[in-house]
Order: structure tokens, then sequence, then C-alpha cells
């Protein structure tokens, strides 16, 4: 009985050495709206950003990011639009890529308000960093005064948060109603949500605060734009205008 006892163990642990991970995206429901939920430790996953490759051809696609990788002996586990960009596919603001800055900061001002501002100029807006096994969110200004060690950076608006404080150009009850995609972090933990209908900017700032208890969050991008690659969950969304500028991907 007691060698049956030791086989079954030792059976149990085999079977968990080749069970697959546990999906790190999921569907969530708040407000009654449903978002995809994706989470990654930035201690021991393997966050970048992308953009174009060594010849400066633009990949536009998680189709042809993932292909590039696999060149490499590299395995594309996640990926979702890393941030605004214009008709070029050149980031809007901000974007370093392994240390280095390939696009700078952009600061400008656009006057007026509502919905005479682009979202992008929406002050604040703000910046996505990974580097030295950390990420973090941050105000543009306040990025750029404090330098944080950042491998990959990518700067997008509207915030979504600051400090905990809904962004205060976003209104209760609004009707401007889209898709919309955004990232925060808590801890070590990198949060990616992207909104399965449409959603209020004051809606998406709350999922962030009130469901997955983040602090500072960043909108990425919105309207036709949100795109999420995530292979358990049988996604490969196709940008909605000819190809993704910046995009942030999980490696394996």
């Amino acid at each position: 009985m007691i060698l049956l006892s030791r086989f079954l163990a030792v059976l149990a642990l085999i079977l968990i050495g080749f069970a697959p991970a546990q999906a790190e995206c999921r569907t969530e429901s708040f407000e009654r709206a449903d978002y995809t939920i994706c989470r990654f430790d930035v201690a021991t996953d393997d966050l970048r950003l992308f953009w174009k490759d060594a010849a400066g051809v633009l990949y536009k696609t998680f189709d042809a990011l993932a292909g590039a990788l696999k060149g490499e002996g590299l395995t594309l586990a996640f990926a979702i639009n890393g941030g605004m960009y214009g008709e070029d596919f050149v980031p809007t603001g901000l974007y370093m890529e392994n240390g280095r800055t390939l696009v700078e900061a952009n600061t400008v001002t656009v006057p007026g308000s509502g919905a005479q501002v682009p979202n992008f100029y929406k002050k604040p807006n703000g910046v996505f960093f990974i580097g030295g096994g950390k990420a973090g969110v941050m105000e543009t200004e306040a990025f750029g005064k404090a330098k944080p060690k950042a491998a990959f950076a990518t700067q997008s608006g509207p915030m979504l948060l600051i400090d905990g404080k809904i962004h205060p150009a976003f209104i209760e009850n609004s009707s401007d109603l889209k898709p919309r995609d955004g990232v925060g972090v808590s801890g070590s933990t990198v949060i990616f949500a992207i909104s399965e209908g449409r959603v209020s900017f004051y809606d998406f700032a709350r999922l962030f605060r009130d469901a997955l208890g983040v602090k500072n969050a960043l909108f990425l991008d919105g309207g036709s734009a949100p795109g999420l690659y995530a292979p358990e969950l049988g996604r490969n969304d196709r940008p909605g205008h000819g190809g993704y500028g910046p995009i942030v991907g999980v490696v394996k």
C-alpha cells in the first residue's frame, strides 16, 4: 500500500510536469462589459517592443512579427498594438528599443478641449516602459525628468489613471463609446486590457482602477486600431487600417 501511494505521488508529479501552462489571457467582465485581460510578470516574462526589423522593414502585422521571431528560433506568445502612430506607421511619440531612442518624446500641446483635441494630445499623456526586470507607466514629463532605466518605451495617450485618479478630461456616462486597449502595472505584473465591445474612456479607466487594482494606466489605442495576438485564445486580430506601428510582444 505504501509503495502504491509513492508510485501515485511520483506519477502525479510527472503529469504536472507535462501539463500545459496556465493561460495568461482570459475574458473578464466588469460593469456589464467584457474585456480580455492578459497578465505577465516582467521579472520572468520576456516583454519587448517591436516596430521594424534590422533592415528597416516594418512588421505591421502580428503574423510578420511571429514569422521573423520563428526564424530566430523564438516564439511570439502574445502581442498587442503598442501605441499610436501616423499614416506612415511611425510612432506618434517616444519610442525606444534595446536602449536606443528611435523616436523622440512628443511634448506638443494642442489647444482646445474635448473632441477638438486628438486622444494622444489630451494631457497628460504617458509612457509605458520596460527595463532592468521592471516596468512602469508614467506621465511623459515625469518620465523625462526621472529618466528611469528603460530598454523599451512607448509613448501614447491619454493617461487613463494618474496615481489612482481618473484622467480629468474623462466624462462619466459619456456617449463616446469605442473599442479600446491599454496597459497598467501593479508591482512586477504588467496588465494589458482590450475591450470586447465599445466602452467610454471613463469606464475603461475604472476597469484598471477598480477591477485590476492599478494606480497608473495608459491608453494605447482605440477605434479600429486595437488588436490582440493570443494563441491560447485563438486570437490573431487584423489591423483595421493596413497595419500596426509599435507592437508590444512577449517572446518565448
